[in-house]
């Protein structure tokens, strides 16, 4: 298993991306901010791009100091797939990605 760690911008940015097959088994989002903030998530195949067709959580919002967790269902990736997100201010929220290959 691995983990990968990034902040967040209000622009989109990679926070995974698939090297061979693998599964996402859990995000986690973190409101390092002393007021609350939104993020967006796409899960976009290898060669796509993130619109509203790949969006998978839209205008979530985490209070100030909390940390959303993302581990109900795991995510099957295949070689190049990738996740990007934005939150509503930069530096803000932090993410860690729980990933394993298969």
């Amino acid at each position: 298993m691995a983990i990968s760690n990034t902040t967040l911008a209000t622009t989109l940015g990679n926070i995974y991306v698939s090297s061979g097959s693998s599964a996402v088994t859990a995000i986690y989002l973190c409101n390092v901010d002393t007021s609350a903030h939104n993020f967006n998530i796409y899960a976009v195949p290898s060669g796509g791009s993130a619109d509203t067709t790949t969006q998978i959580y839209a205008n979530v919002s985490i209070v100030s100091e909390d940390t959303y967790v993302i581990d109900t269902e795991k995510l099957i990736m295949e070689d190049g797939d990738y996740l990007v997100a934005n939150a509503s201010a930069n530096t803000a929220v932090t993410v860690t990605v729980s990933s394993i290959g298969i």
